[in-house]
């Protein structure tokens, strides 16, 4: 399988608990989080906080949304996850 289109909807991670399902799409306006799933109550402010320090550091000036599903996930599997959906958002990774 080849590099997908870059700039097509692309995703990483499962709904399985203690995972988080992040998928990356364009957006015309600015870059959008929405958040959805357990946790989301209490942890919104990190959870945000988290993927924008993640693309940042990716170099994103993209406008782009970014929907999480989040069941459980931990920091580091948050960033992970969107760390791979960018980079298959990008196309510098496969699906």
């Amino acid at each position: 399988m080849g590099l997908m289109e870059a700039g097509r909807a692309a995703q990483a991670g499962t709904v399985e608990s203690m995972d988080c399902l992040v998928t990356i799409s364009p957006d015309a306006e600015r870059r959008r989080i929405e958040i959805s799933g357990s946790g989301v109550s209490r942890f919104r402010a990190t959870m945000e906080q988290k993927i924008n320090q993640v693309l940042d550091k990716l170099g994103s000036s993209e406008n782009i949304e970014i929907s999480v599903q989040d069941n459980g996930a931990v920091d580091v599997v948050l960033g992970a996850r969107v760390e791979a959906a960018y980079l298959r958002f990008k196309g510098v990774i496969d699906a």
